[in-house]
């Protein structure tokens, strides 16, 4: 039995990268290395279908405005998160 030639990419990084690859922002080379490794990963194609699905349903809710101080605090937190993880 072979393994599926999945690129040289992880799982792992193809979930750190799915926004890129679904916003066009990925390099090409990136992009081939991603579609490569969803040639044979089933579990990564799911994921991308559900990411697709959630942006579609995002896109169709009404936009609603934050209050200023909210986005303030949300973007604090944001900024600290990946040192307070460490």
């Amino acid at each position: 039995m072979t393994t599926p030639d999945l690129g040289d990419l992880t799982c792992k990084e193809v979930v750190e990268l799915v926004t890129d690859y679904l916003e066009g922002a990925l390099p090409v080379e990136m992009r081939q290395r991603f579609d490569q490794h969803l040639t044979g990963c089933d579990p990564c194609i799911v994921y991308l279908d559900q990411m697709r699905q959630t942006i579609a349903t995002l896109g169709r809710l009404p936009e609603e405005s934050v209050p200023q101080n909210v986005l303030d605090t949300l973007l604090e937190h944001f900024r600290r998160w990946p040192r307070e993880r460490g």
